[in-house]
């Protein structure tokens, strides 16, 4: 079993405690379940461009979600990857690709994982955005599915699918989840500062230092 964990930035962070996709997990994923806004189920196949429309849509998704390769589009059943196939999800080639696209960066990890049986699938578990929700940044895809400006989500009418965001209860859902996070960034930068003012020397300038310092780091160095 083989895991890789990156963020489209390379500013890397581990989904569930670092901990890999077992075959158990995988199994309690993939045994009788049908595809939901948080579980998305493909055919075998090697790494493209257009996976990346999935990850993007699974980043503005609560509590993010996961992709699963190796599973038949229309029936769900069991199809196992290649060697071919495993081998094309490269870290490097899929954190670039996925970063040119992706505003924020998302971050998401790899796993290789077999099943009861043998048969390997790729699981691709997307963490959700921070603060911002994931916009694509430019147009691209063999199909030209990826779109400059698009908010995509997973489609909660009719089959699960990801979609740009076309109907307003999903953007209010976004917007309402962005509103959560950023008061939640500025608390604890709230909380931080506190603390700061607690540990800081005495006087307004030391303390002031110390805020700067904070803010420098919150900006990147702007």
């Amino acid at each position: 079993m083989r895991r890789q964990t990156f963020s489209s930035n390379s500013s890397a962070i581990c989904l569930r405690g670092c901990q890999e996709v077992t075959t158990e997990e995988l199994e309690e994923l993939i045994q009788g379940a049908q595809e939901s806004d948080s579980l998305e189920f493909k055919g075998a196949m090697g790494w493209e461009v257009g996976l990346i429309k999935d990850i993007l849509a699974m980043a503005n998704v609560q509590d993010g979600g996961r992709i699963v390769i190796g599973i038949e589009d229309e029936t769900l059943e069991r199809q196992g990857m290649t060697p071919e196939q495993l081998d094309s999800f490269i870290p490097d080639t899929m954190m670039d690709r996925v970063g040119v696209f992706a505003d924020p960066h998302v971050s998401f990890s790899v796993d290789k994982v077999p099943d009861a049986s043998g048969l390997y699938f790729v699981v691709i578990t997307v963490a959700p955005f921070e603060k911002t929700p994931v916009i694509c940044a430019k147009d691209g895809g063999a199909r030209n599915e990826l779109q400059a400006g698009a908010l995509y989500y997973r489609s909660k009418t009719g089959r699960p699918k990801s979609a740009r965001v076309s109907d307003a209860n999903d953007m209010r859902d976004i917007i309402e989840r962005a509103a959560i996070q950023t008061m939640r960034h500025f608390q604890n930068l709230g909380l931080e500062a506190k603390a700061v003012e607690a540990a800081a020397p005495p006087g307004p300038s030391a303390l002031a230092a110390k805020m700067a310092e904070i803010f420098d780091k919150e900006l990147g160095g702007l």
